[in-house]
């Protein structure tokens, strides 16, 4: 059957597009990508004959259209999403209108922004003892999100969080953590353009977290990660360690010692 590449082009940085990925880029005959989001400097790594074609002022029947023709005609054709496409990359539509037309397609995946901005703060999202579990998800904006998807009631877990799209609702966000019994000073850190040359990183507390986006003018393209995960002095505090590298630790490759 005749495919496209989906390509996760992972969240700006060029280098942090996996090799296959690359690879993909560097040997496709069309490139389809959204300029708005991903990285010209990833694009040029596309071969000097490739057509480079940018898609954010497309929708999505003419963009589908042009991947169709191109496939039809014998052309290896990638799309570039940023980030990677499983989280709100928007790929299902496209697959669906593919899907009818007969052409297939195959996946590869990129480096998420979550983990590109957990990486900039140096921060771990599991902390033994402290929390196991990350949810990944966005506040309710102008696209609603299922019942029981409502950001209240994920808090509830009192887990990390990590919102995706959601920059323009900090005040939304602040009110649904309380209600679920957040404390004011619980960390929040938020990663503006995560990977970028011009990224921006600010460091606050539940309760600071409206103002300080308007203070540092924050308002899209950014990663909002909390809970205590995220506390700037948690490398101080012993009681959260995992025993995984501890000596008295047995696993399958290596003997523990005894105190």
């Amino acid at each position: 059957m005749k495919k496209i590449y989906i390509v996760g082009a992972g969240p700006g940085d060029p280098d942090l597009i996996t090799v296959k990925g690359l690879h993909i880029l560097q040997t496709a005959d069309v490139v389809l990508y959204t300029d708005s989001l991903v990285n010209e400097e990833l694009i040029a790594k596309a071969k000097p004959e490739a057509e480079v074609l940018k898609t954010a002022g497309m929708h999505l029947e003419e963009m589908v259209n042009v991947m169709v023709e191109r496939v039809n005609a014998g052309k290896m054709v990638a799309r570039i999403h940023t980030g990677d496409p499983a989280m709100y990359g928007a790929i299902m539509e496209q697959i669906v209108l593919l899907k009818k037309e007969e052409i297939g397609y195959e996946v590869i995946p990129g480096v998420s922004s979550v983990f590109a901005s957990a990486a900039a703060i140096g921060a771990e999202l599991t902390i033994p003892d402290l929390t196991q579990t990350l949810i990944l998800t966005r506040a309710e904006g102008r696209t609603p999100v299922p019942e029981f998807e409502k950001l209240k009631d994920l808090a509830s877990h009192h887990c990390t969080i990590a919102l995706f799209l959601s920059a323009t609702l900090t005040k939304k966000i602040v009110k649904e953590l309380q209600a679920a019994g957040w404390k004011d000073e619980t960390p929040v850190a938020v990663i503006q353009r995560a990977s970028w040359p011009d990224q921006k990183i600010v460091r606050t507390t539940l309760v600071n977290l409206d103002e300080d986006m308007r203070k540092n003018g924050i308002r899209k393209h950014a990663m909002i990660l909390a809970g205590w995960a995220l506390d700037p002095t948690i490398h101080e505090k012993d009681e959260y360690r995992s025993k995984l590298y501890d000596a008295s630790f047995t696993h399958g490759f290596r003997k523990g010692i005894k105190p």
